[in-house]
């Protein structure tokens, strides 16, 4: 099916707009993965679209018009094709650059009006502003003026919790506006909205459109497509018509310039991104007071730790080394395929084999071994259904990784021999299929076409490491996995708990030559997990002459917790991301206001710190007497003040960075 559909004026129209293309599309092409797959969305479309177009995008649910929408206001790119924005080529664009054209020229409405809950409505009207450095008065008054002109005037210190659905989207277009708003994309803009607040915000639109702006709407509507100027309908990710309505006209209006007359000096911008960051910072530590204070007691105890034990001068060395080696475990996994970087890693695997796992627990130096297989599964329990991660395991799994039972019973030998079909489920699979059953122990799953009994469920990590999986994870013994589901005669690896006596790289090296000896080649790749070991044995001699060690303590339980606090925060706030994202914001601007929370939090934290260190110090001055002192050094205070700021760095950058990357339009899309 041809996409390139040429838009033709209705009868009786002789009038059309100037060429003034603002928009080109050639051979658009959108694909998304879908596990193995890609699944197409957009085919090859060719659209040019005028400057004081008033567009009317129509289809289906699921014909590609929101996805064309998110291409056309650079919040998404294109798999293949061209797509040129005043005159400039998206493709080519990096991450930046295409902010700078969305806080420029572009306005977004959202159906579902995407404000910031934590800021009233003027404030949420500046922000876009604020990106593009505007003066600060211009831009309070602007947002004032944009409110009042759209009947808010009264409501400018609102938040939006205060307002009604019709309200909100007012607040909406007035922030698509703040900037000047030369395009305006409208995605489902009176979806949300009830027939009277539905004719406003469309007689807004129309009235913007007669001003000179470019209005792109997103709608399913056929009512409010005829209302455009032209309609571009989509089925199936073609373009099946392209016309122009009885509305059409021709317009020589230009929207009024804004930003160059009150553009900032790039300094002042920035000084202004840094205390809308801060402000920001400030509101969502004040929304979560109690998991702010729980997660600065880390620092101040670390902290208070740090100076009153450098004050001491005891016990330091031998304390954090014992809690570092509680920490270390002594495994080995042989990985299928050929290691990382290989060329041949692409197109050589199925190498490994339950004989070689066997082969390598016959040796002295292993305790046991779990051979595992992985599969992705359709699992079902009666009208529950999830995508759900199936591992076949060996009979020793439970030891070797060192998970335990919260209920039920581990594999056997015999449920390995006889491939039976029984299962144990992790946490995340009990709250999808079992939430409402107080022991799912003797229940039966379905998964793909096998069902299996669970005879035992995981307890749940409380981990600080690692990722956060969500996903509902199934087990099951290799055999029945390899035999039932797979049918493949290879496994993907095997994992070997070593002696605790023998030496991990000694170990690697055996278990490698016994590997490569047996296939005659490297087809395998070994990841071996004892390095916190290896780090206490390659550092206990440095250690003892550094009695700063101890702010390994403070770096480990308050690191941790403004970690988790601010990857909580990120996946709290990705729809704000999201939508600071659409107005504008680059990625520094993003990465900086996460930066600059985990630093406060530090900050705050290692003051408080100081301050509980000199009470602990005066009381144990009290208390001991002559015999029993604590002489404080300006040199561990401000050590340990720089320290707990560098904490917030170290420990909020992943956190921030990870904000900073995220994609515009899947931000947008979480609640």
């Amino acid at each position: 099916m041809s996409a390139d559909v040429s838009a033709e004026s209705p009868k009786n129209n002789g009038s059309s707009i100037a060429d003034n293309p603002i928009m080109q599309l050639s051979g658009i092409i959108r694909e998304f993965p879908a596990g193995e797959q890609t699944i197409r969305v957009l085919h090859d479309i060719n659209l040019t679209i005028n400057q004081g177009e008033m567009v009317a995008i129509i289809g289906q649910s699921g014909s590609g018009k929101s996805t064309l929408m998110n291409i056309l206001g650079c919040l998404d790119q294109a798999s293949a094709g061209d797509y040129k924005i005043y005159g400039q080529s998206a493709n080519r664009l990096d991450a930046d650059e295409l902010a700078k054209l969305r806080r420029e020229h572009f306005g977004f409405i959202f159906q579902r009006y995407h404000l910031l809950g934590d800021i009233n409505a003027k404030d949420n009207v500046a922000v876009p502003a604020v990106y593009a450095g505007m003066n600060t008065e211009a831009r309070i008054n602007r947002a004032e003026k944009l409110l009042t002109d759209l009947g808010l005037g009264e409501k400018v210190n609102n938040r939006p919790s205060q307002l009604s659905g019709g309200q909100q989207q007012r607040v909406s277009v007035a922030r698509a506006l703040m900037n000047g708003g030369d395009v305006i994309l409208a995605d489902e803009p009176t979806g949300a909205l009830d027939s009277k607040s539905g004719e406003d915000v469309m007689a807004i639109l129309h009235d913007l459109n007669d001003q000179g702006h470019t209005i792109i709407m997103v709608t399913h509507d056929p009512k409010l497509a005829a209302q455009a100027e032209r309609v571009i309908e989509l089925k199936d990710g073609y373009v099946i018509a392209d016309y122009k309505t009885e509305h059409y006209k021709r317009t020589e209006k230009q929207p009024e310039p804004i930003l160059s007359q009150h553009r900032k000096s790039a300094f002042a911008s920035f000084i202004d991104r840094f205390f809308e960051a801060f402000k920001m910072s400030l509101l969502a530590m004040r929304a979560h007071k109690m998991r702010t204070l729980l997660t600065m007691l880390g620092i101040i105890i670390g902290i208070a730790a740090v100076v009153s034990i450098v004050g001491l001068g005891q016990g330091s060395q031998q304390q954090i080394l014992a809690n570092i080696s509680s920490l270390g475990t002594n495994t080995i996994t042989v990985n299928d395929g050929y290691p990382r970087g290989d060329p041949r890693r692409r197109y050589n695997d199925d190498n490994l084999t339950p004989e070689d796992s066997e082969a390598v627990g016959n040796q002295p130096y292993v305790v046991n071994v779990s051979p595992q297989v992985n599969a992705t599964s359709s699992v079902r329990y009666r009208g529950v259904e999830e995508s759900s991660t199936v591992n076949g395991v060996g009979e020793y799994y439970l030891g070797v990784t060192g998970e335990t039972l919260a209920l039920g019973q581990g594999f056997d030998a015999q449920s390995i021999s006889l491939r039976s079909q029984d299962i144990i489920i992790d946490s995340n699979a009990q709250e999808a299929f079992f939430s409402d059953v107080a022991n799912p122990v003797g229940e039966v799953l379905l998964i793909g076409s096998v069902p299996g009994r669970v005879i035992g469920v995981l307890e749940e990590s409380d981990s600080g490491f690692g990722p956060d999986v969500t996903t509902p994870t199934i087990y099951m013994p290799y055999t029945t996995v390899m035999s039932r589901i797979t049918g493949s005669a290879n496994i993907d690896r095997f994992i070997a708990l070593l002696d605790d006596s023998i030496s991990s790289s000694a170990a690697e090296s055996a278990i490698s030559d016994l590997i490569e000896g047996r296939h005659g080649k490297d087809d395998f790749e070994i990841r071996n997990s004892d390095s916190i070991r290896q780090t206490i044995e390659s550092t206990t001699g440095t250690m003892t002459l550094l009695i700063s060690s101890v702010a390994v303590i403070s770096l480990i339980v308050g690191g941790i917790g403004v970690m988790n606090i601010m990857l909580v925060s990120v996946t709290e706030r990705t729809n704000e991301i999201g939508v600071r994202m659409a107005v504008g914001a680059r990625q520094s601007d993003i990465m900086q206001q996460f930066l600059i929370e985990a630093v406060l939090v530090c900050i705050l934290g290692g003051l408080l710190g100081i301050g509980m260190a000199f009470a602990i110090g005066e009381l144990i001055n009290r208390l001991g007497g002559d015999s029993f002192k604590v002489i404080y050094s300006s040199t561990s205070i401000i050590a340990a003040f720089v320290c707990s700021t560098l904490i917030g760095v170290v420990f909020g950058f992943l956190p921030a960075r990870n904000a900073a990357k995220l994609d515009p339009v899947d931000a947008l899309s979480r609640d």
